[in-house]
């Protein structure tokens, strides 16, 4: 299983477009608390609206609510701080945690400091700050979903007859 993991996610359409993600690729989705934003924000729906059906979405209070109810060791935790693409990580293991921190500060420096080796990052030039949270989590959950070759997704659409 493939987990997304929004640490104190700020912006409801984000989330929500983030949310829509999930559901499309089976992903769970974890959102960690305070968030900056009312789950029942209508921007939030709009984005994913019609596929939170689909959805499995789990919400905890803190950082720490969530590490006991998911002991699991693998995590990978996506900053422009860390050194390591993340094409260079290995997303094969059965339970698959990425975690991503808040829109305007990303992940606390204590969490990047536990977990400096199971750091990630995406590829971005000089210049460029970061990219938006919901862009960044597609293509990371792609990456991941591509090395597990894509279980349970439809990989072909229609034939043309």
């Amino acid at each position: 299983m493939l987990h997304v993991v929004l640490l104190e996610p700020e912006i409801p359409q984000n989330t929500g477009n983030i949310a829509r993600t999930c559901a499309a690729t089976g992903s769970v989705l974890h959102l960690i608390g305070p968030l900056g934003f009312s789950i029942d924000d209508k921007h939030l729906k709009r984005a994913g609206l019609d596929y939170w059906s689909l959805l499995d979405i789990r919400y905890y209070e803190s950082y720490e609510e969530f590490e006991r109810q998911n002991p699991c060791e693998a995590k990978f935790f996506l900053t422009t701080k860390a050194k390591r693409c993340y094409t260079d990580a290995n997303f094969t293991t059965s339970d698959c945690y990425l975690v991503f921190g808040k829109e305007t500060a990303g992940l606390p420096k204590w969490l990047l400091d536990a977990n400096a080796e199971r750091c990630l990052r995406i590829p971005m030039i000089d210049d460029a700050r970061s990219l938006n949270l919901s862009n960044s989590v597609a293509i990371v959950v792609y990456e991941a979903l591509r090395q597990r070759g894509f279980p349970g997704l439809k990989i072909q659409g229609p034939s043309k007859a």
